[in-house]
């Protein structure tokens, strides 16, 4: 019963830390310079994922653009149609990295990567309880 009040304890933590984070990370001042791009290539990619007895395909968008010279993969990219070869677009720079939208720059700060970790974190930890919690209530009930 002890390993289930700890995880309970380590998942309310990771709760309030989403929460609070939350805010900063929607505040957060992030640089980046909003720039016109050249798309080099642009592809889209299927992956079959096998799950048990189920499958499902994951979807990832590979693009690289030009900017003064050098090439970047954009990040953040939510399809290939719109960056068809050789069309200028607009992307944002920032940090030596290019991204398909703002919000891509911005859940790339440590903050955003902070929540993220906290928001996982309390998933994973209330999964943990809750078959810790069944675990310790069955052996109760033998024992």
């Amino acid at each position: 019963m002890k390993k289930v009040w700890i995880c309970g304890i380590i998942m309310v933590i990771c709760i309030v830390a989403a929460v609070l984070l939350r805010g900063p990370m929607d505040n957060a001042d992030i640089d980046y310079t909003e720039v016109k791009v050249q798309v080099v290539s642009s592809e889209t990619k299927e992956t079959d994922i096998k799950v048990g007895n189920s499958r499902s395909t994951m979807t990832t968008y590979d693009i690289v653009v030009s900017y003064q010279g050098q090439n970047y993969d954009l990040k953040n990219a939510h399809d290939s149609y719109s960056y068809r070869k050789g069309a200028t677009v607009t992307a944002y720079l920032s940090n030596g990295k290019m991204y398909a939208n703002v919000e891509g720059v911005q859940t790339s700060t440590p903050v955003a990567t902070a929540y993220f970790v906290a928001l996982i974190g309390s998933f994973v930890m209330f999964f943990i309880t809750i078959c810790l919690w069944a675990n310790a209530a069955q052996q109760k009930r033998r024992g």
